[in-house]
């Protein structure tokens, strides 16, 4: 699946793995993949356009591999026309308000995974999340709820209990990153949103709409700031339209 991956699309990816490696994250979650999409938008920041391999652009202003045998422009920082999923969330908001979605995740993070819709609903049954957080806290420390690689928030750096951690006290190089079952299921679910729009690729626009599509950490947060599919599959048809 992945060598239908755009250029855009391999370094979400990739920026997904950096998000969790900053943060002594065991696996490569939603939020990872999130916060490599708004990375997007601050024009690659996190590393710029990937080279190497011979590529030419899609249709939907991402670069794929092309046999021709010219080697990889991508745009450089700042450069030329952003991606889509890029384009998208800047018309929709979401990069003026990247703080308030990282500071969502982390907490999200900070509970467990309990996003701020289910603390909601959990408060109407008479379950103060944030109370019982708090106690776990007060007896095992801040982050004590936090499972490790579920979001970005913590402290840069490997826990205690990693493998990560114990890898580098043995002397070793941390292992491979996997990315979790959620994060799975969102780079298959972008396969098939691609092939149901008929595109032939997988590009930072069908990861975004993977994102957004089901009920999850990213979802939740995106929908809390006005990023819904709906108004993403909105933007996108604009954006097509306009050429």
């Amino acid at each position: 699946m992945f060598e239908r991956f755009t250029t855009s699309a391999r370094e979400v990816v990739r920026g997904a793995v950096r998000h969790a490696e900053d943060t002594g994250a065991d696996t490569v979650g939603e939020a990872e993949l999130l916060l490599a999409l708004l990375d997007r938008t601050d024009g690659d920041r996190k590393g710029g356009s990937a080279t190497g391999g011979n590529r030419t652009e899609d249709p939907g202003g991402n670069r794929t591999e092309d046999p021709g045998g010219r080697k990889d422009r991508s745009r450089t920082r700042g450069g030329r026309k952003g991606s889509p999923a890029a384009e998208v969330l800047t018309a929709l908001g979401a990069h003026g308000r990247r703080a308030s979605i990282e500071r969502a995740l982390a907490e999200v993070r900070r509970r467990g995974g309990i996003t701020g819709a289910d603390a909601e609903a959990l408060a109407g049954l008479g379950i103060d999340v944030d109370e019982i957080v708090a106690r776990v806290e007060e007896a095992h420390g801040v982050g004590a709820l936090a499972a490790a690689g579920s979001t970005p928030g913590a402290t840069p750096g490997p826990t205690a209990g990693s493998a990560s951690a114990r890898a580098l006290r043995r002397g070793r190089r941390p292992p491979r990153r996997p990315f979790s079952r959620e994060a799975k299921s969102v780079l298959e679910r972008s396969l098939r949103i691609a092939l149901a729009r008929g595109d032939k690729y997988i590009g930072d626009e069908h990861l975004l709409l993977a994102l957004t599509a089901r009920p999850g950490i990213a979802a939740h947060v995106l929908a809390d700031h006005d990023v819904t599919y709906i108004q993403v599959e909105r933007a996108l048809t604009a954006r097509a339209t306009k050429g």
